[in-house]
């Protein structure tokens, strides 16, 4: 039982010693990082931005599906059902301020990366079998010209 133990233990320091684990640990805090100053862009900048050409705050923008949605000013409740519609374009200007940053800054210059790397590699390939035929006609020169060389003695 104890071995079963140790063989768990020294697979898991395996998994967890691995770059690649550590690269996502890494990934997965700069994500939040970077998901913070978004927010705070769109919160800080966008909403008042949008607040200025409307007439609040985007994230104030709200509907009411039922009832008066009055807000009780003895317990600072709303009364009816409202619709928080404003808070929710904001999250999707974050989400597509963080999707086009991820994108263009990282997504696609790795794509251009890979694909130049993948030419380089092709056109070493190419060399490569130019040479491996022009080598196999030299050896067939070499043969028909032994072959030759046995028919004349």
């Amino acid at each position: 039982m104890s071995e079963q133990k140790t063989g768990l233990l020294e697979g898991f320091k395996a998994f967890l010693t691995r770059g690649n684990v550590i690269d996502l640990a890494v990934a997965v805090v700069i994500g939040a990082a970077f998901t913070n100053v978004v927010n705070a862009v769109v919160k800080g900048l966008i909403n008042p931005v949008v607040g200025a050409f409307g007439t609040q705050d985007l994230e104030k923008y709200t509907s009411c599906l039922q009832g008066p949605c009055a807000v009780d000013p003895g317990t600072g409740r709303t009364e009816g059902i409202e619709i928080l519609w404003g808070s929710v374009l904001s999250a999707a200007l974050s989400f597509l301020i963080t999707g086009a940053v991820v994108y263009f800054l990282m997504v696609l210059p790795m794509a251009k990366y890979l694909a130049r790397r993948a030419a380089a590699q092709a056109a070493k390939e190419g060399v490569r079998e130019t040479l491996e035929v022009s080598e196999l006609e030299v050896l067939k020169e070499i043969r028909d010209v032994l072959v030759a060389q046995r028919g004349q003695a």
